[in-house]
């Protein structure tokens, strides 16, 4: 049988379905007000996966607004009694909306002025009930312990509100067709070349350096290997030295900007005989891996994120098998964190 966290991921395509067609109202909505009055600024307040989910959020609205996006360390508030940016847009991510910093810091801010935005699974949730806005995840329960669908539902949810911030008709067009595509994100190929290792790189750029550290932090959590993402563009900056140990690096690539680059950097490390994982689902950059990882579908590149995610989780969940995890109870892991 096929563990929850697995069948959990493939309900995506159906919660994202959902999340475009119900938010909708309330997009355009916040989307109409934003364009006449937008903040100077706006700051991301999450932890764990949803503090991916908000780094994709600072690389889409920083590359397509130019609008500036910056992380809050919720301690800054909750231990050192400041709350620095108060004034600007708070976009705040998180499943469950229970964990007290998260709470005691967006209400700090949305009493300082700031414009509160939550994205939250639970609309009932402490964090949804003080947000003056609520972009729901619609994913419902989610009984793994690793987080899948809620995952891509933020992740979802910040492109449908980018794309009408944007007003671009190429992007609203194709996220309608978002839940097909996830429904076909399934990569062919395996982790094996991970089974037996002790630690691994996973790198992305741009868009997708969100993946990579959604990836590497499932890589922790399910299979109970170390990982850790990095920017392609600091690889050589001190990293790339541990490839002498024989680490394995597993790369997330789409067709974006980057892309040439990271094909002559694959390029390098082939010649050097380094271990590379390749998902994506560009030929060139699989002809380059030792270990490719197809991806039979693409979109654009503000959606392929979330394909290479979506793609990327059976996989990690079958390498945990493969390490001898419960992958749907992994040790020391709960599914709401809170923290002070």
């Amino acid at each position: 049988m096929e563990p929850l966290m697995v069948q959990e991921a493939r309900e995506a395509a159906r919660v994202v379905e959902r999340l475009l067609k119900e938010n909708e109202p309330e997009v355009r909505s916040l989307a109409r007000f934003l364009k006449r009055k937008m903040p100077p600024f706006a700051l991301t307040l999450a932890r764990g996966s949803s503090d991916q989910a908000a780094l994709f959020a600072k690389y889409l609205l920083e590359a397509r607004l130019g609008l500036l996006v910056a992380p809050l360390a919720p301690s800054v508030t909750t231990l050192y009694g400041q709350v620095p940016g108060a004034g600007g847009l708070l976009l705040a991510y998180s499943q469950s909306g229970e964990s007290p910093d998260l709470v005691e810091v967006a209400r700090a801010h949305r009493a300082r002025g700031s414009l509160t935005v939550a994205f939250v699974n639970r609309e009932a949730s402490p964090l949804a009930q003080l947000a003056e806005v609520v972009l729901p995840l619609h994913a419902g329960e989610e009984k793994a312990v690793a987080a899948t669908k809620s995952f891509l539902a933020m992740l979802a949810a910040t492109v449908h509100l980018l794309a009408h911030l944007q007003e671009d008709k190429t992007l609203l067009s194709l996220l309608p067709l978002l839940p097909e595509a996830l429904d076909r994100a399934e990569a062919e190929g395996e982790l094996e070349a991970l089974v037996e290792a002790e630690g691994a790189y996973v790198v992305g750029r741009g868009f997708t350096l969100a993946a990579a550290g959604e990836a590497a932090l499932k890589l922790k959590e399910v299979a109970l290997l170390h990982a850790e993402a990095v920017s392609a563009a600091e690889l050589l900056h001190g990293p790339i030295a541990l490839l002498s140990q024989g680490l394995p690096l597993l790369f997330l690539l789409a067709q974006d900007r980057p892309l040439q680059d990271l094909l002559a950097l694959l390029e390098a490390l082939k010649e050097k005989g380094a271990r590379v994982l390749v998902l994506s689902s560009e030929p060139e950059a699989l002809a380059l891996a030792p270990h490719p990882l197809r991806l039979p579908t693409r979109l654009s590149p503000e959606l392929d994120p979330l394909l290479l995610v979506r793609a990327f989780y059976p996989l990690a969940a079958a390498l945990g098998r493969a390490r001898g995890v419960d992958v749907d109870r992994p040790p020391y892991l709960g599914k709401v964190t809170r923290t002070l």
